[in-house]
């Protein structure tokens, strides 16, 4: 449950949010052709039309911001935003009520609440079900208080209660539906990961198991190629000269290196040599501090993805990834790939998903494309 409260869509399925975006501008323009339409049928109510006026910029500008801050190019959504656009969008049923003041006939005509409540559900991807819930139920409360201020002037009998309740109900049902769909489609893609994560760590586990006998095959071929015709000279001959001192030294150090290469390799080494061998693209990792161990789980899956997809011969022909500034008393850590193009190198659009996917996961990122090769930074802070 704590999970769930802490994640979005967009935090959960990077991926997934960045299809889910095109919604919210869809949202955004129903929500503005609903103002227009109510406020022009019910223009003989209008006592102010300036204030009729700032009502539908208000809204015109929360569907803009909500656009804007959904944007996969401004990932990851912040909860600031949701309550720019839910504020913008309250300030438009206010002005809508200050509008028809003293005139207000019929309460169901109103865009205020309607308006609201598909806004917050065009956003339901990219935030918490609490943040949804909780910005319903606030803005219910507002539009309440607008209710009771504007049921004197009704034609209808009903008590204040049934007028409330009605005109609140769009409103908290729509959040209501945010908030349902934040956390079951976060708890379904939680429940796939963990299923997936599963099958990766035996993977992974049956992967290392095949490196490290990889390694000793590579020293026991040293062994059998280098070593042992050499003790066995050594042993057959009469005195040392310095060529075989010199020459031991040569294979201890090479064994030495084999050794320290097996242990200091990390999960990103292994990647760079699975695509070497499997893809034929020559891929570089220049981390000497080992950096790459320190990331997170979504941070290295975004940076696989990736690295594996620009590691395709078609793509690249040479993939060079180095890691600056993340030794000790660092705050931040930066991560440069470059990719020498290939016969068909990625697009612009491609390699901005990719991009929006790395902001998602608290991976700082900007890219630039040229003919000659891709470049990619990445910058994210170190716990």
């Amino acid at each position: 449950m704590s999970g769930h409260l802490r994640l979005t869509q967009q935090e959960a399925d990077p991926i997934g949010a960045i299809s889910a975006s095109p919604i919210v501008t869809v949202g955004a323009i129903l929500a503005f052709l609903l103002a227009a339409g109510l406020t022009w049928s019910h223009w003989s109510e209008v006592g102010s039309p300036l204030a009729a006026g700032i009502a539908l910029v208000l809204v015109a500008a929360a569907g803009t911001a909500a656009v804007i801050a959904s944007s996969p190019a401004r990932a990851p959504f912040t909860n600031e935003r949701l309550w720019i656009v839910v504020t913008l969008a309250v300030g438009g049923a206010i002005a809508e009520y200050v509008s028809t003041i003293g005139n207000n006939r019929q309460l169901y005509d109103d865009f205020g609440p309607t308006v609201i409540g598909m806004l917050i559900l065009s956003l339901a991807p990219f935030c918490t079900w609490v943040s949804l819930a909780l910005a319903g139920v606030l803005s219910a409360a507002v539009v309440s208080i607008l209710v009771a201020g504007a049921s004197m002037y009704t034609v209808s009998d009903a008590p204040v209660a049934a007028l409330i309740t009605l005109n609140s109900a769009s409103v908290l049902a729509m959040s209501a539906a945010a908030a349902g769909y934040s956390y079951g489609i976060v708890a379904e893609t939680l429940a796939w990961q963990r299923e997936a994560n599963r099958a990766a760590l035996q993977r992974d586990a049956e992967l290392r198991a095949g490196i490290a006998r990889s390694v000793q095959q590579s020293r026991v071929s040293v062994l059998g190629r280098e070593v042992l015709p050499f003790l066995a000279g050594v042993m057959t001959a009469e005195r040392i000269t310095v060529a075989d001192a010199d020459r031991a030294r040569e294979l201890a150090e090479a064994l030495r290196r084999a050794l320290r290469a097996g242990i200091e390799s990390t999960w990103l080494d292994d990647l760079a040599a699975n695509i070497r061998l499997n893809r034929g693209v020559d891929t570089i990792i220049d981390d000497p501090t080992g950096a790459a161990a320190a990331l997170t789980a979504d941070q290295r899956s975004a940076l696989t993805a990736l690295i594996s997809w620009l590691g395709d011969a078609s793509r690249s022909r040479l993939i060079r990834v180095a890691f600056t500034g993340s030794g000790e008393g660092e705050a931040h850590g930066d991560i440069v790939l470059v990719a020498d193009a290939g016969a068909s190198p990625p697009s612009r659009r491609e390699l901005d998903r990719f991009v929006a996917v790395a902001r998602a996961v608290a991976l700082r990122a900007d890219a630039a494309l040229t003919r000659e090769n891709v470049t990619v930074g990445l910058s994210y802070d170190i716990d």
